[in-house]
């Protein structure tokens, strides 16, 4: 028996029955993305930085975040302290940047015929135009930059399309002249896939994708938004707001990072417990290849269609093609969001809650655990206590915890929790988390300090290229691993860095911690952050990356996956061998060859010779 179609209401109040046509929203257009709001010589905005004040004191500099503007006196004496060196705040190495840039290669057919095509305010030869788009964010490059190392091979020509027309020109172009293409997106990537082959003779365009910033269509109905792939993640959770959406994608990279670089690296965010990994969120994506544009005719809800070539895409890092656009999932703004904190007894209690909170099926939007380190780094970016009464409370929590219930400070973890959804769900995982919290010794650290823990993510970025400058490297490293190889896996790591570090006679002691993020069935992503001083090194990133290397050897021997959402790019691509066989990496290889037999995306990342 048929049954007549029941009318279905839009969160707009709209109704709609089968075979009607749903009209799409489109919204306003926003401006290009302003690349001059950002630093070019260190992480994030250029009006905000960690600065060290004539008193010893530090300051993070702007007002976009909490932090912003406090002072912050435990800074210094507790980085000499982890670090083993005693901490002179007047001792710095000062940058200069930019460093000395090499002439571009030249292609003056390529360039007329360029013209052609863009606008001459959309092509840029500018020196320090072309470094910034010849790297990302790894402390090797980083450290080159700031300190006149030399990053060899850079774009010749940066170029700013506006179209999907003007991309397709482009890629056709460069194989029509011989020109390589690098597509760029926000130019966060900690991997080395922005660096250019040192070998390559072709003149090198970087696209930078940052005028194809605007989310071209919104539909309700169906719970989807067209968005192209220069949009950055604030613009994106700023315009899908504006129609009570949310795409639910926020990696800690959310400020700078684009749709099209999440795509192309396989990236994860921190709320990827309720929203998805990227692979969850894309249902369609327009990629301008060597051998024409990938697309699909229509958006079902899944299909089977045998080999999909738009999978090809996810982690392929610019090798393969650009990607112009994507078509997302996208969720109601949640009714309801609240933060949280959990103190645990050590690390141990707190991997058990987590895994306990991911076996009930409750896991919130983010969980994460911090080690005991990360717990008193965050306490050290605390202003000082200057008011009576808050200076009564903050000893009396201090007493509360360390004196009364005997939690040892260079043991115990913090977990910091973000409940999203309905009124109903967000009180059904709180309810489980205060139970398993319990079950594990936690205490409850309350909302303002979860809140205020989710929120350093990004300002706590900006510390990297401010202790640079006091002569300390310092980067993040992932990967994820099964729940029973975990807990060894950390303090396996921990131990072998110093052991290697010490090995070296290296100046004071390394600094290492880490803390669990994304939380699976099968397992959890792990971050570790290693630093180490570094004057008096001969060649300090090379020094550094040889531990890091060891470290992740370390992490493979022990069952952890080779990167969990950074990327291979060049800094990982020596060890493909280790965790692929030959059969894959000759797939993969021969892919390459039959979707771009000219090599235009010729940045030759993930790049391993099986012949």
């Amino acid at each position: 028996m048929s049954t007549v179609p029941q009318p279905l209401e839009t969160p707009d109040g709209n109704q709609l029955v089968a075979g009607t046509h749903l009209d799409r929203t489109t919204p306003p257009s926003v401006p290009a993305r302003d690349d001059s709001l950002e630093s070019d010589e260190a992480w994030g905005f250029g009006d905000t930085s960690f600065e060290m004040l004539p008193d010893g004191n530090v300051r993070l500099t702007g007002d976009r975040y909490d932090l912003s503007g406090l002072i912050l006196p435990g800074v210094g004496p507790w980085m000499g302290e982890q670090l083993g060196i005693p901490f002179d705040p007047a001792d710095v190495h000062a940058p200069h940047y930019p460093p000395k840039i090499a002439e571009p290669v030249t292609n003056p057919a390529f360039l007329e015929a360029l013209l052609d095509v863009l606008p001459t305010d959309a092509v840029s030869v500018d020196a320090e135009v072309r470094l910034r788009h010849g790297h990302g964010h790894t402390q090797e490059e980083m450290y080159a930059i700031r300190y006149g190392g030399d990053l060899g091979r850079i774009p010749d020509v940066v170029v700013y399309p506006t179209s999907q027309e003007q991309v397709e020109a482009l890629v056709a172009l460069a194989a029509e002249h011989g020109v390589s293409l690098v597509p760029y997106g926000g130019g966060t990537n900690v991997s080395g896939a922005l660096r250019a082959p040192q070998d390559e003779q072709r003149l090198i365009v970087s696209v930078d994708l940052g005028r194809l910033n605007q989310v071209l269509w919104v539909d309700p109905a169906n719970r989807m938004a067209c968005i192209q792939a220069g949009a950055v993640g604030r613009d994106i959770i700023e315009q899908l707001a504006a129609y009570g959406y949310t795409m639910g994608h926020e990696p800690d990279s959310l400020e700078f990072s684009t749709l099209g670089g999440w795509i192309a690296t396989h990236a994860s965010g921190m709320k990827k417990n309720r929203y998805g990994n990227i692979e969850d969120l894309v249902i369609d994506m327009t990629v301008v290849t060597a051998q024409g544009t990938l697309t699909q005719s229509a958006l079902p809800p899944r299909e089977s269609i045998g080999l999909d070539a738009r999978r090809w895409i996810f982690g392929s890092e610019g090798t393969l093609g650009i990607v112009t656009s994507a078509v997302v999932k996208i969720f109601p703004l949640p009714e309801v969001q609240e933060y949280d904190a959990i103190i645990f007894r050590d690390f141990a209690a707190g991997t058990a809650f987590m895994y306990d909170m991911q076996r009930a099926g409750a896991a919130p939007a983010s969980l994460r655990l911090m080690d005991s380190v990360q717990f008193q780094m965050g306490q050290t970016l605390k202003p000082a206590s200057t008011g009576g009464l808050a200076k009564v409370m903050s000893n009396c929590e201090k007493w509360f915890v360390t004196k009364f219930k005997g939690f040892d400070p260079d043991r115990m973890a913090a977990c910091t929790l973000v409940f999203e959804g309905s009124r109903a769900q967000v009180a059904a995982q709180q309810k489980i988390a205060k139970r398993l919290a319990k079950r594990h010794g936690g205490l409850g650290g309350g909302a303002s300090n979860g809140e205020r823990g989710y929120q350093l993510t990004f300002s706590i970025a900006y510390l990297r290229d401010f202790v640079m400058e006091h002569w300390i490297l310092a980067e993040s490293f992932e990967t994820s691993i099964p729940w029973s190889e975990a807990p060894a896996l950390c303090e396996t790591v921990k131990r072998r860095i110093q052991e290697e570090h010490a090995a070296r006679d290296l100046p004071g002691k390394p600094f290492i911690s880490y803390r669990m993020t994304q939380v699976y069935e099968t397992g959890v992503c792990i971050y570790f952050y290693f630093g180490m001083v570094y004057k008096g090194v001969d060649d300090p990133t090379a020094v550094y990356n040889e531990l890091e290397h060891i470290a992740r050897e370390v992490i493979l021997d022990g069952g952890g996956s080779l990167s969990h959402h950074h990327g291979i790019g060049k800094h990982r691509q020596d060890f493909l061998p280790r965790v692929v066989s030959k059969a894959t990496l000759a797939c993969n290889t021969a892919l390459k060859r039959a979707v771009d037999p000219d090599d235009v995306f010729g940045i030759r990342n993930q790049h391993v010779d099986v012949e």
